[in-house]
């Protein structure tokens, strides 16, 4: 195999292809990154056996093939190696020499026949977003995944199309992140549970464009996203998603509305005095157009005030700071509205059309 890159599209073609490698894995073939030279075509293929990528990348073919090299330390090389042309070449024993001017580098490959390609999948029914769309709402839902060993489901986002609309949610056990997407078609209603990881990889890699779509394709164990040259697969969570309408309450006795950057901003200087091993919680104290901040630890506290628009009852209510913040941050309005019920009961955050409801535990104070 010889093929010749231009440094920025092997580096941007490495870099997609390699968030499929897993960090542990006892099968070593799965540590690489599999290039494939054929049919006018060069292909990186990466696959974990829960997601797999495959991107097509810019170059020419000088003489076909296909070899299978460590991601690591591809990816060590191609940081290093100067601007310009690049050629890669194979020769008997699958040592693969990469070239740039002067410079010569060789690192150990293997046989491609060796890689463990990704599943071939029926696709069956599909949606159209944009990549603007789907980042923005993986990164409204993805902090309030669950990290769990014994409950996988609580890992994954759930997925749900009904009529014109997809929601998507995500739960810890002391948060819900909900966000509704209004859709161009209608569709008949379907739901899955998507490993966040891979909703997580996938906004990585896809770019901030409102006017480049990704298609997205249900099928029976596995999602497929198509945009660009690239294709993801990964394998779907099995098992039903937790009934998170019953959850949820319009009820409240207090409403505020806050400008999002002073109580982020407080709320973010609050944490210092609630570090790891010392996890104090905030204590929110609303009355009458004013909200007090304050926290209290044996490094020391905090009490801030700040104005706000708020009607009903007064109340006192403890949180985790960083569950507050993590909501506030992913919000774009320079206003968001809280709304609460009593010092037990959990706080929601929402806009006036629900296209994004978060609601928070809060924690009981002494």
């Amino acid at each position: 195999m010889k093929i010749i890159f231009d440094k920025a599209d092997l580096s941007n073609g490495v870099q997609i292809a390699s968030k499929a490698v897993p960090n542990n894995t006892t099968m070593s073939i799965l540590e690489c990154i599999l290039i494939e030279a054929s049919n006018g075509c060069i292909k990186m293929t990466a696959n974990d056996m829960e997601l797999g990528i495959e991107t097509i990348v810019k170059g020419s073919i000088k003489q076909e093939g296909s070899v299978a090299v460590v991601s690591k330390r591809l990816q060590e090389v191609v940081r290093k190696l100067p601007d310009g042309e690049i050629t890669m070449q194979t020769d008997d024993n699958y040592n693969v020499i990469i070239s740039c001017g002067k410079l010569n580098i060789t690192i150990n490959g293997r046989s491609g026949e060796d890689f463990v390609l990704l599943p071939e999948i029926e696709k069956k029914e599909s949606i159209i977003l944009s990549m603007f769309t789907l980042k923005e709402a993986v990164r409204q839902t993805i902090f309030s995944i669950g990290i769990s060993d014994t409950n996988k489901i609580m890992s994954g986002i759930h997925m749900m199309i009904k009529d014109d609309q997809l929601k998507m949610t995500s739960l810890d056990g002391h948060r819900i992140s909900i966000r509704k997407i209004q859709l161009r078609d209608s569709y008949e209603e379907k739901e899955v549970i998507v490993p966040g990881r891979a909703l997580s990889e996938i906004s990585k890699i896809v770019g901030n464009d409102t006017e480049k779509d990704i298609t997205i394709y249900f099928c029976d164990a596995h999602m497929v996203f198509e945009f660009e040259d690239t294709v993801i697969i990964t394998r779907l969570i099995d098992g039903k998603y937790f009934n998170v309408d019953r959850m949820l309450s319009s009820d409240y006795e207090t409403k505020i509305t806050v400008n999002n950057k002073e109580i982020s901003d407080s709320i973010d200087r609050s944490m210092l005095f609630s570090r790891e091993g010392n996890k104090k919680p905030i204590v929110l104290n609303i009355s009458e157009g004013i909200l007090n901040i304050s926290v209290n630890s044996t490094e020391g506290g905090m009490d801030d005030e700040i104005n706000i628009d708020s009607s009903g009852r007064e109340i006192r209510i403890g949180f985790n700071p960083k569950f507050l913040l993590d909501a506030m941050k992913v919000i774009d309005e320079e206003k968001i509205d809280m709304y609460f019920v009593n010092p037990k009961a959990p706080c929601y955050i929402k806009d006036a059309n629900e296209s994004y409801i978060y609601m928070i535990l809060p924690v009981n104070l002494s």
